[in-house]
């Protein structure tokens, strides 16, 4: 059997306490495993939990306890910024808020190339260029927004700039974060065509974090339900949806409301 592309081995967050409050445990330890090519989504209430498991998974926050392998390598935290290239290479993200990871003072075209010259990938300018034309293009804009600045788009557009950022490098592994809320309904459907195609053409390993159902429904093969930032049921999305085990599970599904 081949070995999951993200392993997490009893990952946990706890926040030190800040006197008078006792510390805070954003994740209890907890397992997931995710194959590659899989696409997984993670769902649950606010402040479930989702946002620091899957930050967690990318290295961007030190966990308290566990481990994380990506592609049977172990993901330091702790380690430094150049150490990590090779998962960045291998990671894309998008993150709920693009405006506040888009630098208001880089043209379009520079924010969405800046994985390809910070992890040294095509070194040719005009192929370079190339492929910035052709990441806003998958995503909906035209070539003319390379020349713009983030403040020119709307947020639905600015969320598309992030993606076309988060894709440009050809990662192996995509994880959102409620990546699709600023996208109107055509929009979010044409995304989600990209999304799939690229799971089909490059074997793309997707986690999701989302709260609209639809995009779980429509996306992903596995599905985790997480509350109090503990991982309380998993599966097939097909069967957890029809016939969740769990009873927040299903309070859960019955509160959020499905979009088409």
């Amino acid at each position: 059997m081949t070995d999951p592309i993200i392993r997490a081995v009893g990952l946990g967050r706890t926040y030190p306490a800040r006197r008078p409050k006792r510390a805070t445990t954003a994740l209890h330890p907890a397992d997931l495993e995710v194959a590659a090519g899989e696409s997984v989504g993670i769902i649950g209430e606010s402040g479930s939990g989702k946002s620091t498991l899957v930050r967690l998974l990318l290295g961007l926050d030190r966990a308290s306890s566990g481990t994380v392998d990506i592609a049977g390598r172990r993901v330091d935290s702790r380690a430094s910024a150049r150490s990590l290239h090779w998962l960045r290479r291998m990671t894309g993200v998008v993150f709920q808020d693009p405006y506040a990871s888009l630098d208001p003072r880089m043209s379009v075209g520079r924010i969405v190339g800046e994985p390809m010259w910070a992890s040294g990938i095509e070194p040719d300018g005009a192929k370079r260029q190339a492929r910035v034309r052709e990441a806003l293009a998958q995503v909906g804009l035209d070539a003319d927004a390379g020349v713009r600045h983030p403040h020119e788009f709307s947020g639905g557009q600015r969320q598309r700039i992030a993606l076309a950022r988060a894709i440009v490098h050809r990662p192996e592994i995509l994880v959102g974060d409620e990546p699709l809320s600023a996208l109107d309904v055509t929009v979010r459907a044409r995304i989600l065509d990209m999304l799939r195609g690229l799971r089909t053409e490059t074997n793309l390993t997707l986690v999701m974090v989302s709260h609209d159902i639809g995009v779980v429904q429509n996306l992903c093969d596995t599905v985790v339900v997480m509350s109090e930032g503990r991982i309380v049921e998993r599966g097939p999305v097909a069967e957890v949806l029809r016939s969740p085990r769990e009873d927040f599970t299903r309070r859960l599904l019955a509160a959020i409301p499905t979009l088409p």
